[in-house]
């Protein structure tokens, strides 16, 4: 049973520059059992202007779970998770990595700026979207969020 009310569809800010990855993870979160809204920001920078709703953003909805990537153009996921989890608005939504990087320095860094877990890209299409599911799965599902992101 979703710990959101079911009417309430899930917000999902996606922070991802790879367009197949992008396509992989939209097709995971609608191929879930409930309703979801994706947004997507393609690099660090667009993601804290939506998360702020600042410029084209103000009226931005606040997402229920941020999923980052680590390796993106012009502020990368350490950067955008620090600042994530610096800002008493924003530090309580969870954040999912999810990264091709396996290094353990990158998995020590991200749990260290807070990251609420840390999952490796699979390569394989099928299990890259069991990934994405099971994500969604798990932070609806079974995790008690915070009442301010329900």
């Amino acid at each position: 049973m979703p710990i959101l009310p079911s009417n309430k569809p899930v917000i999902i800010l996606i922070v991802e520059d790879n367009p197949t990855d992008v396509l992989i993870a939209k097709e995971g979160f609608l191929g879930a059992r409930m309703p979801n809204v994706l947004h997507v920001a393609a690099d660090g920078i667009v993601a804290m202007e939506f998360l702020r709703q600042q410029g084209k953003y103000a009226s931005a909805p606040r997402p229920d779970l941020i999923v980052l990537d680590l390796n993106m153009p012009r502020k990368n996921g350490h950067e955008v998770l620090a600042e994530i989890k610096a800002d008493q608005n924003l530090k309580n939504i969870p954040v999912v990595i999810l990264t091709t990087s396996k290094s353990e320095e990158d998995i020590g860094r991200a749990y260290g700026l807070h990251a609420n877990c840390y999952i490796s890209k699979p390569v394989d299409f099928d299990e890259f979207t069991k990934v994405v599911q099971t994500i969604q799965d798990f932070w609806f599902s079974i995790v008690t969020l915070p009442s301010e992101l329900k």
